[in-house]
């Protein structure tokens, strides 16, 4: 497996590009998932500095694993936008090198679609699917509270509605813990279609509303309850030994603060759980 720190981690604070880049080197760190907004304006306002970067992450063995934004696919989207911004999405996705752009399943919570309504999310869905294969990218659903992926049930459902092999996931092991399935039987059931994956921690239940994005955006929010990988609810250590042999990227989605130190300590333990993990696994013949 392959881990990754996510841009939007230091999205309050003043760092340059550069220094992320490098701090992910020397941390361990296989690939950056950029932030929609950071990739826009590295790509417009900061070209040429941002290529001398791609350069180093590429000769350094790292790479672009995702670039993560919101394409607006509800019923009363403008269609041509949301086209527009697609396309925008998938020339920034060849610049950065990359084949994943992360967007959401709508806006509201799987069991107040309506029928109609949910055809609507299929139709418009597929109709970004058609434009991504064109370019031979992919685009990923994340399972996330208040959308079509928001159960295990509804994102199985989704995938076999879409039925499109551009149409792909990023597992997000909290939310659907958040949701009351299990992660292990998610990833089982979930398998074919995941793409990347999403690593984050709560310290329980009560304080997930932190993770809601009025609070998670705003620079005053509450951070009380964000925890390292290792200390929260959700059992990692179970979750690693199930996915450490893919070879898919997983981001460290950390929102709370000191994000170079606890990325730092994150990716630290989890190279060395994956090291425990590989121990355990039987080792075939030769």
């Amino acid at each position: 497996m392959r881990y990754a720190l996510c841009t939007i981690s230091f999205r309050h604070q003043l760092i340059s590009f550069a220094d992320i880049v490098h701090f992910a080197r020397r941390h361990g760190f296989d690939g950056i998932e950029l932030w929609g907004i950071h990739a826009r304006h590295l790509y417009q306002d900061d070209g040429e500095r941002t290529r001398e970067q791609l350069q180093f992450i590429r000769k350094n063995g790292m790479s672009i694993s995702m670039i993560s934004d919101y394409l607006d696919i509800s019923p009363s989207a403008d269609r041509r936008q949301t086209l527009e911004k697609c396309t925008r999405l998938i020339q920034l996705a060849e610049w950065f090198q990359t084949r994943r752009i992360r967007t959401f399943a709508g806006q509201k919570p799987s069991g107040s679609v309506t029928p109609l309504e949910r055809r609507q999310y299929v139709d418009n869905l597929r109709f970004l699917c058609d434009l991504c294969k064109q370019h031979h990218v992919h685009l990923l659903v994340e399972t996330h509270p208040n959308t079509l992926t928001d159960s295990l049930s509804s994102t199985l459902r989704l995938l076999e509605e879409v039925s499109h092999e551009s149409l792909k996931v990023n597992l997000d092991f909290l939310h659907l813990w958040e949701s009351g399935d299990d992660p292990l039987e998610s990833f089982t059931r979930l398998k074919p279609w995941v793409e990347h994956y999403h690593l984050k921690n709560i310290a329980s239940a009560e304080h997930l509303q932190v993770f809601q994005p009025h609070n998670v955006y705003a620079p005053s929010g509450r951070r009380s309850g964000m925890v390292p990988l290792k200390h929260g609810a959700v059992n990692y250590r179970e979750i690693l030994e199930q996915i450490e042999q893919t070879e898919h990227f997983a981001s460290l989605e950390w929102f709370g603060l000191n994000p170079l130190r606890v990325l730092s300590d994150e990716v630290k333990w989890l190279r060395s759980t994956d090291a425990r993990t590989s121990d355990m696994i039987p080792q075939k013949k030769p």
